[in-house]
Formats: C-alpha cells, structure tokens, sequence
C-alpha cells in the first residue's frame, strides 16, 4: 500500500478539497453534498447513516464552541482512501484537538467519512 504524506491541498481529490472549504466555514448544505445517498460518516463512534442524518449531524457538530480549523497533515493510502488531518483551537474541553478525517471515495463522492483523534506516527 502506498502512502504519500503531507500532500499540499491541491494534491486532494477536488471532493475531499469541496468538503473541507465547506466544512471550515459550517455549511452543511454543502459540505453533505458531497457524499453518496448512502454515505456513512463516524465521529467519536456515533454513526450517521445517508445523506439526511449527515447533514444534521454536519450542522450540529460543535455548534455550541468557537474554534479556528488549521489543515496541519494529508495523506493518501490508496486511490480511494485519503486522510486529512485538521487542528482545531477553541472554546471545547481541552481547547485543542487533532483529528484524522479518513475519506473514503467512489465514483467522486465521499461514501465514507470516520474522524477520529489524530494517530501519531
């Protein structure tokens, strides 16, 4: 398996890059339009089945916080998978958090999204 590390932005499927500038910026709407009908998409163990449940779920997440989002590490594992690795700062429980977004992609939708605490190596 191939693993490519720190890849700049522009090196990201035009999908992943999509997500994340709507992601950073809260909007929902767009952010879940990236994923397939069926996606799936894991935060903290809690799974959002469909394109409906992500959307809410991107909509809710850590609306209670103020945070800035710094893309600090990408990686793509295979033609399908690719990790991006976000640093969030903010006004949560602990003011600092490192976290993997593991993409799976098909046919240039996201069909799987787990994030996760970041995995030093």
């Amino acid at each position: 398996m191939t693993h490519h590390d720190d890849l700049r932005s522009d090196s990201l499927p035009t999908t992943v890059r999509g997500f994340l500038a709507a992601h950073v910026v809260r909007d929902a709407d767009t952010a879940s339009s990236f994923f397939a009908e069926d996606a799936v998409a894991v935060d903290q163990g809690e799974s959002f089945h469909g394109r409906e449940q992500i959307y809410a779920f991107l909509r809710d997440a850590g609306s209670e916080f103020e945070y800035t989002t710094e893309q600090i590490g990408a990686a793509r594992v295979d033609d399908d998978h690719w990790v991006v690795t976000l640093r969030l700062e903010g006004t949560f429980p602990g003011g600092v958090a490192e976290l993997d977004y593991r993409f799976t992609i098909r046919e240039e939708v996201v069909t799987e999204l787990v994030i996760a605490n970041h995995e030093s190596r």
